[in-house]
């Protein structure tokens, strides 16, 4: 890249200092939960699973300006952070229509299963894609259902090469 070229980035991130917070990690979670589910019915083996690592990390504001200084090959031209919001309607309170939650665990488990099927996959085997997924949207709607919010956060970073 030459000098003064940009580069935009759109990265998960968090919107709190907390790294176990919510925003970046519920998803992660509820899968656990659902991988948690198949070595109880002894469709993976516990050492799989404890040799299981998804390398994600979702940083919050402060330490990508942090790392971007640090690392000087860029200036920070901008640095936005906003909240995604997985429920239709974009109001406070969740719809309590079940078929609502059904859908939004439907468009979650989606998401979830293209980012993290090929790692998924390649770490246990094409054979239980199908049903992880299922348990994974089981969860998903039995937390909507909780009245819990599923939000994720990213943010978008503008960068000028030094």
């Amino acid at each position: 890249m030459i000098s003064g070229g940009r580069m935009i980035l759109t990265i998960a991130g968090r919107s709190i200092t907390d790294p176990t917070s919510d925003d970046c990690c519920i998803g992660w979670e509820l899968l656990a939960k659902s991988l948690a589910d198949m070595l109880k019915e002894g469709l993976v083996q516990e050492s799989k699973i404890n040799s299981f690592n998804i390398p994600l990390y979702s940083p919050y504001e402060d330490e990508v300006r942090d790392v971007i200084q640090k690392e000087g090959s860029f200036s920070l031209h901008s640095l936005n952070g906003f909240a995604l919001n997985v429920e239709q309607d974009n109001t406070d309170e969740m719809n309590t229509n079940v078929s609502d939650w059904h859908m939004l665990g439907i468009k979650m488990t989606k998401t979830v299963r293209a980012i993290s099927e090929p790692m998924i996959a390649t770490h246990f085997g094409n054979s239980i894609m199908d049903m992880l997924f299922k348990k994974f949207q089981e969860h998903v709607v039995d937390h909507l259902a909780t009245k819990k919010r599923v939000n994720g956060f990213n943010l978008i970073i503008s960068l000028i090469k030094r």
